[in-house]
């Protein structure tokens, strides 16, 4: 577990199908966690079972800000949806920097999932329904976050791979310090290897959370 994460000595092996079930109705999910963690493929997986939209971070935040872009996802995507309307947003990053097109959700969409490291910040906890905390292990996390960033970039080499893992940590772990989403978390999920379990079907729920 990372910095100021709580220990869970017991968890619960759940089928994703169950997990889904619990968020049905039109509402706003956080899937949040540390860089690595699989919070990704944990939204996409949620999405697939129950008609979501997913709104990466990593979008929002797109040559703006690793951390500071709360406003951005606030303003552009959670209270139009909240409202009932439709998102159509382009980032303040994506024209400047010859990125085109915008982040779309249908005002119809069932259920909106944010996924990124910070989507459930304390400044943004009023605008969303249920929060999720992926708990990781930090080296396995970092294994897998390197293999994922050097698959997607070609332009990255192991030395240069691990210099911007650790460029990034520099900001991450005093960030999540001090806001410690686990604490809002309606449900830490792991995907801690250690504990055998398929993550294409099935989620590591911690006992004893709300």
């Amino acid at each position: 577990m990372g910095p100021g994460e709580p220990r869970i000595e017991n968890w619960r092996r759940t089928s994703l199908d169950d997990f889904a079930a619990t968020l049905t109705g039109r509402r706003v999910v956080a899937v949040d966690g540390r860089g690595g963690s699989g919070k990704t493929s944990l939204a996409e997986r949620l999405a697939a079972r129950t008609g979501a939209v997913v709104v990466h971070s990593d979008d929002v935040a797109w040559n703006h800000a690793r951390f500071d872009w709360g406003d951005l996802m606030r303003d552009g995507v959670l209270e139009p949806f909240r409202a009932g309307r439709g998102v159509h947003y382009q980032p303040l990053g994506w024209a400047p920097h010859g990125r085109e097109g915008h982040l779309d959700v249908p005002a119809d969409a069932p259920m909106l999932i944010i996924e990124g490291i910070g989507v459930s910040r304390r400044s943004l906890a009023p605008y969303l329904d249920f929060v999720v905390w992926v708990q990781s292990d930090p080296d396995e996390a970092r294994r897998r976050g390197l293999a994922r960033d050097m698959l997607q970039r070609s332009d990255l080499d192991e030395e240069t791979a691990a210099r911007e893992w650790e460029e990034w940590e520099v900001e991450e772990i005093p960030f999540l310090a001090d806001d410690q989403p686990w604490e809002r978390a309606d449900a830490i999920v792991g995907t801690l290897s250690a504990v055998a379990h398929d993550p294409e079907t099935e989620v590591l729920v911690a006992v004893g959370r709300r």
